[in-house]
């Protein structure tokens, strides 16, 4: 059965960082895209970032560039997500995202906006 599971969400000030991570389990996901998505309350879920299964290319919703920076390590079958320049408008759950057979690549995943499977979320709040 494969799991994604977040953590390192939480409370920080506006101006503040976080670093997400992300830990796969039941299946390797060195051959696929990873990322990142986040859903706010009463919005639609959105793209935030993604990375290739090399760590090669990287996508990134214009209102994150320069601020957040997604790594991956292969070996330990996990993905992050560095936050840094935190405004209340990043507060949102934030969801791990992987590739499989439907989304392969980074820029799939950027551009349809959708990932074959999903972590549970971790609630990031950003206060003013």
């Amino acid at each position: 059965q494969v799991q994604l599971v977040e953590s390192g969400g939480g409370l920080v000030q506006d101006g503040g960082s976080l670093r997400l991570s992300c830990a796969a389990s039941g299946r390797t996901f060195s051959s696929t895209a990873m990322g990142w998505f986040r859903q706010a309350p009463g919005k639609e879920r959105e793209f935030v970032a993604a990375m290739g299964w090399s760590g090669g290319s990287t996508y990134y919703r214009a209102s994150v560039k320069g601020r957040f920076t997604i790594s991956r390590d292969n070996a330990k079958n996990m993905v992050y997500l560095q936050m840094n320049s935190l405004k209340p408008e990043d507060t949102a759950v934030y969801y791990c995202a992987a590739g499989g057979s439907s989304i392969i690549t980074a820029q799939e995943m950027a551009l349809k906006k959708l990932a074959d499977y999903w972590g549970q979320g971790t609630q990031v709040t950003v206060s003013s």
